[in-house]
């Protein structure tokens, strides 16, 4: 940074001192907790009885602590640092698929706003009867990503279907996806404007005042790979398609990268197609409650917990797994 040549490339330099500041963050941050290390150990040296409760309520704060960096420390993948795009579409179970997708929604939701993330939903579509068909999610933060990426894949419910007049189980799916939200600079790619066809419409709404008069939402269609992503939240028709371009940015990022993945699982003979039906995680509420990750074989008996957005857990268990 120091070096006389260094804003010559301003987009660089820019980058540079991004990463810079958050090495600075996290070297401020540890050596913070060294000290508070440092000092409770002096403390306890005194052997000074009035002063176990503050230490050991001191001790309990500082483990807390470095449980939560243990798992930060694991988030160390390419885009974890970055802020994500949740999608949630409904599969196969009519109906009741719908309501999981919804009852899905609200679980991330919940979880969000716990860590202290922000939630904006650019694009719904609701669902005939009940539930959503599909929601999309911008979740900001630092290490969204890293946090949400356990979350991608298809997720089953077992249940007593509500929708059923014989009140009789029912199996839904529904599929999450999850992407991180990258600059152009940081996904190192080109997308060319003739490659992309946008359409504008009037953003869906529940009728009444809520009806959007002007056309405002935007529909962009990748042609040379088929990708459309769609923004349809209460902004501008600019801003509505500057974020459906994000979208469309991280979708072509996931494809290149699941397209390398496939090359080299290929080049060693591990190869195998992911179907739909390959569920990451089961949740059962009949005929016993329980929710089970089948990647890791973490479990939780109380099932409306993990619903109520308790998923640190898992996506800690995931996270502990995939760095082995």
């Amino acid at each position: 940074m120091e070096h006389p040549e260094f804003w010559n490339d301003s987009t660089k330099a820019q980058k540079v001192m991004k990463t810079a500041s958050s090495l600075r963050e996290q070297v401020v941050s540890w050596n913070s907790l060294k000290q508070q290390i440092y000092d409770l150990t002096e403390l306890a040296k005194l052997e000074d009885e009035s002063l176990r409760t503050d230490l050991e309520a001191e001790i309990t704060k500082l483990e807390s602590e470095l449980e939560k960096r243990s798992f930060a420390a694991m988030l160390s993948g390419p885009y974890d640092h970055d802020a994500a795009i949740l999608a949630i579409h409904a599969g196969a179970g009519g109906t009741d698929s719908q309501d999981w997708a919804e009852m899905l929604q609200r679980m991330y939701l919940r979880w969000i706003e716990d860590q202290g993330f922000t939630a904006e939903i650019v694009d719904t579509t609701p669902g005939e009867e009940a539930g959503i068909k599909s929601v999309t999610i911008a979740v900001g933060g630092a290490y969204a990503f890293g946090h949400l990426r356990s979350e991608k894949g298809v997720h089953r419910l077992v249940r007593l279907s509500p929708f059923d007049a014989a009140h009789r189980r029912h199996t839904s799916f529904a599929l999450v996806e999850v992407l991180p939200q990258v600059s152009l600079e940081e996904a190192n790619m080109d997308i060319t404007p003739s490659d992309i066809k946008m359409d504008v419409f009037r953003s869906s709404g529940a009728g009444g005042q809520n009806v959007q008069k002007n056309a405002t939402a935007v529909r962009l269609t990748h042609i040379p790979t088929g990708i459309v992503v769609t923004c349809q939240n209460e902004r501008s028709q600019i801003q509505n398609r500057e974020f459906a371009m994000g979208i469309l940015r991280a979708r072509l990022l996931e494809l290149r990268q699941a397209e390398r993945e496939e090359e080299r699982a290929i080049l060693r003979g591990e190869y195998t197609k992911a179907e739909w039906g390959s569920q990451i995680r089961s949740y059962v509420l009949h005929p016993y409650q329980m929710v089970k990750d089948h990647r890791t074989d973490f479990q939780v008996g109380n099932a409306q917990s993990v619903l109520d957005g308790d998923l640190d857990g898992f996506m800690g268990a995931y996270l502990k797994s995939a760095s082995k």
